[in-house]
């Protein structure tokens, strides 16, 4: 707890942000007793968001939804991404300029960014935001066309998978706490968010899971996807790009892509839409120059 605290006001400074120690280690302080008492291991804490809005993450394992004291159990669902917490978790809420928490399919993430002052009352509300599992329920086609993934490396792949995951959940939580300072954030958030369920319907994540726990560098995917989905991850390279270009513009706590993601991303996204678009496979080997071909970065 007490390392937790000082690595908070420690960085509070480093990033030219002192006057928001006093409040990050109060805040940091209430979300790990929580996580350490009703989370699940490994818990992990940092910091995102940008030098000027920083935000302070809490991470376990554990999918629940906090059940706040005053929370009643039996409240109603809601298809909706935002849900009130309520009354609750008072310190987090009078510490902070907006908080919440981002469920995902391991575990939750609960923020914070925290205030300048500390202050009087029940603070301001919680969201709680997330993906709602119900929407990834598919509808048949026919229109559908086959896409074969040859040589995929599967290393690039879980990358590419874990940066979208911290990039969404990145836009969607600057949207949330600050929409007024990143209009661009919110608009990535609604983008990235009408792209999930499609992104999950056909990329073949089972097929890459096995190979995973074969212990194999490399595979090959055969998924199938609706044909008109070439036009929606058409937009989602475009997409990623942009972002890559708000993630230095607005100095994210968090690292733009590597050359090297690009590539991979730019070819693993091309391939559906080429092979939509009726052309043949292309190898990531050969994508990647190991047989003459060039891609462009």
């Amino acid at each position: 707890m007490q390392d937790a605290r000082r690595w908070v006001a420690d960085l509070c400074d480093d990033i030219g942000r002192p006057e928001l120690a006093e409040c990050a280690q109060l805040g940091v302080s209430e979300l790990v007793t929580n996580a350490l008492l009703h989370g699940e291991p490994p818990i992990t804490v940092r910091m995102r968001g940008t030098a000027e809005h920083p935000r302070v993450e809490v991470r376990d394992s554990s999918t629940e939804a906090p059940i706040l004291p005053s929370q009643p159990l039996d409240r109603p669902q809601t298809d909706d991404l935002l849900l009130t917490f309520g009354r609750g978790l008072t310190i987090v809420a009078r510490c902070s300029d907006a908080w919440g928490a981002e469920l995902e399919d391991d575990g939750k993430v609960v923020w914070f960014a925290p205030a300048a002052d500390f202050a009087d009352g029940e603070g301001v509300p919680g969201a709680i935001s997330g993906v709602d599992r119900s929407r990834f329920q598919t509808t048949p086609t026919r229109d559908r066309v086959r896409v074969t993934m040859l040589d995929v490396p599967l290393a690039l792949y879980v990358g590419f998978q874990q940066h979208f995951r911290e990039l969404r959940r990145e836009v969607r939580l600057l949207a949330l706490a600050h929409q007024g300072d990143y209009p661009l954030a919110t608009s990535l958030s609604d983008l990235f968010t009408s792209l999930d369920r499609q992104l999950r319907d056909g990329i073949g994540v089972e097929q890459i899971d096995a190979a995973l726990s074969q212990g194999l560098e490399s595979t090959d995917l055969v998924v199938h996807m609706p044909r008109a989905m070439a036009s929606t991850l058409t937009r989602f390279i475009e997409l990623l790009d942009l972002a890559d270009e708000f993630c230095r513009a607005e100095r994210l706590l968090s690292l733009a892509r590597s050359t090297e993601q690009r590539r991979f991303q730019v070819w693993f996204l091309g391939e559906f839409v080429r092979q939509a678009n009726g052309e043949p496979a292309r190898s990531w080997l050969h994508a990647n120059g190991h047989q003459g071909s060039s891609l462009p970065v």
